[in-house]
């Protein structure tokens, strides 16, 4: 069983143009997110799926540095990317990771991934509903049942933010929740703004180096030592990704 780890990326972000390659303790945030998830152990390899447009080229040029395969496709279809990478690469399992979470923990990746593996969902996610901090959003899920949204998905959220087909339809797909023993939801640790990246900016350059890779943990004790860190992005509305609830985040 081939399990994927999926990436989707853009530099056309709506609040924060070009973010996914905004600097991070001197990497760009994508490079930083990339090596996060090669830690992830129940992985077999990572895609990201990024858009035709010229202003993409930069995304697919740091893939080809950094020898991760990439896929181009339609910018707003973004449930035929996912369908289109995870059938050339010959996935059975996809994980959706989207490239504005590089704080994402690689441990609860493996979490998420080690629930679905039990055989008895669908569709396991951490956010349905969220519990964890906004930026450690994971999904997972079947590729048939991925192929299978693509081919009968018609609303436009569904085709945009690639899982609500999936978990909208409880009664055709088995769906799981992988809930934090302690509400942390809210901590905002994605990156949608100037100030969620003001935030998330500290975070790499203090952590980095010291605990190179650090995880939900260090994060935490950071914060407790620096709360008024908290406020530099409290007041930052979570954009949704449709009109109902969702367990994804923005979609980059």
């Amino acid at each position: 069983m081939t399990t994927l780890l999926i990436v989707q990326a853009r530099m056309t972000s709506t609040r924060l143009p070009g973010k996914v390659l905004l600097p991070l303790a001197g990497e760009p945030m994508l490079t930083r997110l990339i090596e996060r998830l090669h830690r992830v152990k129940r992985s077999d390899g990572i895609v990201i799926a990024t858009t035709a447009n010229a202003s993409d080229d930069p995304i697919a040029a740091l893939c080809a540095q950094l020898g991760v395969p990439c896929l181009r496709g339609s910018e707003h279809d973004v449930l035929s990317r996912y369908a289109d990478a995870a059938r050339l690469h010959g996935a059975d399992v996809v994980v959706r990771i989207t490239s504005d979470c590089p704080l994402i923990d690689p441990a609860l990746v493996d979490r998420v991934i080690a629930v679905y593996e039990d055989g008895a969902s669908d569709y396991v996610s951490n956010m349905l509903p969220p519990t964890w901090p906004y930026g450690m959003a994971v999904e997972v899920f079947s590729a048939a049942a991925l192929q299978q949204a693509h081919a009968e998905a018609t609303q436009a959220a569904e085709r945009e933010h690639v899982t609500p087909f999936l978990y909208w339809h409880p009664e055709r797909y088995r769906l799981r929740n992988v809930a934090s023993p302690v509400d942390l939801s809210h901590h905002r640790w994605t990156v949608d703004t100037p100030e969620d990246y003001e935030l998330v900016r500290r975070l790499f350059e203090t952590l980095v180096p010291k605990h190179p890779e650090f995880t939900q943990a260090h994060i935490l004790a950071l914060l407790d030592a620096h709360p008024d860190w908290l406020t530099i992005n409290q007041h930052v509305q979570q954009k949704p990704a449709t009109d109902t609830q969702t367990p994804t985040e923005s979609t980059p």
